[in-house]
This record gives C-alpha cells, structure tokens and sequence, in this order.
C-alpha cells in the first residue's frame, strides 16, 4: 500500500480530535453529524481516499481535501523477518522517515495477553538523549512528531498488516516523555471511543527517566504503564549508558518510581539491556533485584541487539541466564527476550539510519 501525502502543506486528518473536527465542520457550513461518519472512515473502515467516503456528499468530500491531508504518513518500506516480525518505514511531510516495527505473539512483557500483535511506536525523528546502544540517536535530534504522525503510525500499520494491533510500546524512535504533549495527544486518539479505541492499559511508555515528566505523567488520569529504559543499577555503570543519568541519577530516578507507584495501579516495568562487559555484571544482577523488588517492578532483560556503527558485544545467552536466575531468585519477575527481528534491522533507528543516509538527508554518522 503506497498512500501519498496530497499536500504536504496541510494539516493531517488523522491528528484531528472529535472536537476539532466538529469545530471545523461548524466553520465550514456543515453539520455536526458528519463528523462521526468521517471518523468512522479514517479510523474503523480505515480508507485511504476521500472518494471512499460515500456517505459523505462529494462537496464535503472537497472541502475535506482542500484543507487536510488524509494521513500524515507514507509508506515507504515494509521489512518483515522470518518469524513475522515486521517493522514499517513512513515517509513525513518534510522528507524524513520515521519507522515502527510489528511484532506478535510477544510474551507478556508489560501485562498485556501473551498471543497479542505489539507495535513500537517512535515518538521523534532522532533522539537528543544519546543512550550508548540505540541507533536512534546517531545522527542526532531532527524533530518530535505530531499527534497525526505518532497516532498515524498504528492506524498505518493496521492497515499494511490488515491485523489489530492489540498493544502499543512507545519506545520506538525518540524519547516519548520529551515529546508529552504531543504524545497526549496522540493517546488521546488512539484510545478514543470515536477512534482507534485502544485501552490506555495496552499502551506502555518507555523513557530514559526524565523526572519531571514521570511525575506529571503519573498526575495524568488513564492508566498507562510505564517502562524505564534503565539499563545500570548504579550511576557508575548506568553513566556509561545513559548520559541522561548525570542529570537525574538513579536515586532520584527511582524517588520519582516510587511517586509513579502511588498513583498508578500497574506495575513498572525496568528494561535492561545486556551489553557484554559493561553492565553483565552478577554484582549488577544483586543490586538490581533488590531495586526492583522494593519497587515491586518486573525486569525485561534484553541481550544487546548489535548495531552498526557501535561496538559492544551481545553476552553469551548462558551469561544471560545467569543473570536472570539472581533476579528470579530475589522474588523478582524477570523475562529474557530473546527477541525478534534480527534479519530486519529492529533495533531503533536502524532502517531509518539506512534510509536518510542513502537519501543524502543526513551524513553516515560516526561510531562512538
């Protein structure tokens, strides 16, 4: 499916709430009625034209298309690995890519059913937190998404894979918490009743520990899971990492996890990746289950999916499993994801990394 962006000058349909819908609509003559029929045609019957709209009088239909794009994405790839997985490159408005990648039958990383399609939604083109493993921050910070880019991305691909997606992470590109607005918003679309209608308890949001925004996110009334990309239980071996981490270090990281606790019913979740010889450590495994137990927080443990232009090292699986069992013997819920899509470019940023380079949009960045 090749949808193209009409005019990339207008605002996308798909960022529209059911309120500013009707306001336009009221502006342009029309009455309020039509917008549940021209959210019924974006976001259940998922059409890909304004022609599609039938039931909309051909004058509406023009007026529509006079003042918003359809969708504010373009497919430009699909790269689906041998187990499924698949991960999805757009194209935005203003030539840059962003991409989210599919993956089913993922264990229950974050409370959801273990036999549900999980999209990895980005947030921003590029990253300014530079954490060590990702490649989405390698050429550095472009821009954050809109709500219509960001709640795009799952309608997009529902329908490239024609499959409901059943829970989201947003922990794709970006730094979802430097963008909370827009990402409010964005949820705001994506578990309305007129929209998508997804439970704000199949959406987990993934950060690098931006205090602040912890702390006014667990004010915020949905009851959204949240995961921290953590990935040291010291500040010596999560500095080396997270450069974030010299601003909000782990305690007061974890101060700010213990007001989330208070306010929100769901468990946290911790994710770690290992990386051979930097934070593998059985010493690291200790500290870290006593955090996470205090916490009462579960642990997803990912062996460090290789990047191109960075040099760490994946441990050895049995290494891995040493690690876990010190968790799980602490009490501590612990998953080792041996994950998916290494044919495909998975981790964050890869394809996109790929793409604009080729394209000329950035320079092939540097290792670090």
């Amino acid at each position: 499916m090749k949808t193209p962006l009409s005019n990339p000058a207008l605002p996308a349909l798909t960022g529209q709430s059911p309120e500013s819908l009707a306001a336009w609509l009221k502006d342009a003559g029309e009455p309020a009625f039509r917008a549940a029929q021209i959210l019924e045609w974006v976001w259940k019957k998922k059409v890909t034209s304004y022609d599609a709209m039938t039931n909309l009088p051909a004058a509406l239909r023009a007026k529509l298309a006079e003042s918003f794009r359809l969708t504010a994405l373009e497919h430009s790839t699909t790269q689906g690995s041998a187990d499924t997985t698949r991960k999805f490159l757009f194209r935005l408005h203003d030539g840059r890519y962003v991409e989210s990648v599919m993956i089913p039958a993922n264990p229950a990383l974050y409370g959801e059913k273990s036999d549900r399609r999980t999209l990895c939604v980005s947030s921003q083109v590029g990253c300014a937190y530079g954490c060590k493993f990702c490649a989405s921050g390698l050429a550095g910070f472009a821009r954050n998404l809109d709500a219509s880019e960001i709640a795009g991305q799952v309608l997009a691909a529902e329908q490239l894979s024609g499959e409901r997606v059943d829970s989201l992470v947003f922990m794709g590109m970006g730094e979802p918490m430097a963008n909370l607005d827009n990402l409010l918003a964005a949820i705001s679309l994506i578990t309305g009743e007129k929209t998508l209608h997804l439970g704000a308890r199949h959406l987990t949001i993934s950060t690098s520990g931006l205090v602040p925004q912890i702390k006014k996110l667990a004010e915020h009334p949905q009851q959204i899971r949240l995961a921290i990309s953590l990935h040291g239980a010291t500040d010596d071996v999560r500095e080396q990492i997270m450069p974030i981490n010299k601003k909000w270090p782990v305690a007061e990281l974890f101060e700010a996890l213990e007001y989330w606790n208070s306010k929100k019913k769901q468990h946290l979740t911790l994710e770690y990746i290992l990386i051979q010889d930097v934070n593998d450590s059985l010493e690291q495994a200790a500290i870290l289950a006593k955090k996470a137990r205090k916490l009462g927080a579960k642990v997803n443990l990912i062996p460090y999916n290789t990047v191109e232009g960075l040099e760490w090292k994946r441990p050895p699986n049995n290494h891995c499993k040493a690690f876990q069992q010190i968790l799980q013997n602490a009490g501590v819920t612990a998953n080792l994801r041996l994950e998916k899509g290494h044919d495909i470019d998975a981790a964050c940023g890869q394809l996109r990394l790929k793409q604009e380079t080729a394209e000329g949009i950035i320079e092939a960045p540097m290792k670090r």
